[in-house]
């Protein structure tokens, strides 16, 4: 015997699919990391998300090849002009006019410093060096609107240095309307904690790890 869904069953399907389809909040546009604090990132194909963030984000710090301090770009502002990208065994960072076949990153570095410095990973576990949460999101609507000119304690417009970038279905800085939510992004479940001092976009721990890329949907999880 065949049955034959009711009306009633019908308009709940459809009320369940509605459903779904408002909570896509948008997709990811890119996805960076930036394997040493204070220089330029590296967008990436896919990341996988632990609980302490992006895999292969913010894994090394520069330092002062005496002290072990760290050295960072309010100190050193040449520090961004340099690019780092993922490596095997420590991350490979671009530096202008380097000796072609240069294997010594801290040798670029303290050239291009005009100082003696070191490359340091963060933490002795292989943890990062999080200044503040584990995930930095900012959606294009927010970078389109942001005044450029806000003054010296806030983020360039043109590069946050946020790990995911969105693009939201919503006008503007959208994502700030999420604190207090959770998201679900690729495979990845993030809550929304708080939005930074000084900079776009909105900071979130990882509720549950996955893997993100470009392209990947976001949706409320909640």
């Amino acid at each position: 015997m065949i049955s034959v869904p009711s009306s009633a069953d019908a308009r709940h399907r459809r009320t369940v699919l509605a459903m779904s389809e408002s909570a896509v909040l948008g997709t990811v546009s890119a996805v960076w990391v930036y394997p040493v604090k204070s220089l330029a990132g590296t967008s990436v194909d896919t990341a996988q998300v632990s609980s302490t963030g992006l895999e292969g984000d913010r894994t090394h710090s520069v330092v002062d090849a005496s002290s072990g301090e760290r050295i960072t770009a309010r100190e050193e502002p040449r520090l961004r002009e340099l690019t780092a990208a993922p490596g095997q065994a420590q991350p490979i960072i671009r530096v202008p006019d380097a000796e072609v076949g240069e294997q010594v990153p801290a040798a670029a570095l303290s050239g291009w410093l005009d100082r003696p410095v070191d490359l340091a990973a963060t933490n002795a576990d292989g943890g990062h060096a999080v200044d503040a949460f584990p995930v930095h999101l900012v959606s294009e609507g927010a970078m389109l609107t942001a005044d450029p000119d806000a003054g010296p304690g806030a983020c360039d417009v043109n590069d946050p240095r946020a790990n995911l970038v969105l693009k939201l279905v919503a006008e503007g800085d959208a994502e700030r309307g999420w604190l207090g939510q959770r998201i679900r992004v690729g495979d990845a479940v993030l809550s929304i904690t708080r939005t930074p001092k000084h900079c776009l976009g909105v900071y979130a721990e990882v509720v549950t790890p996955g893997r993100v890329a470009p392209g990947d949907p976001v949706r409320l999880a909640d």
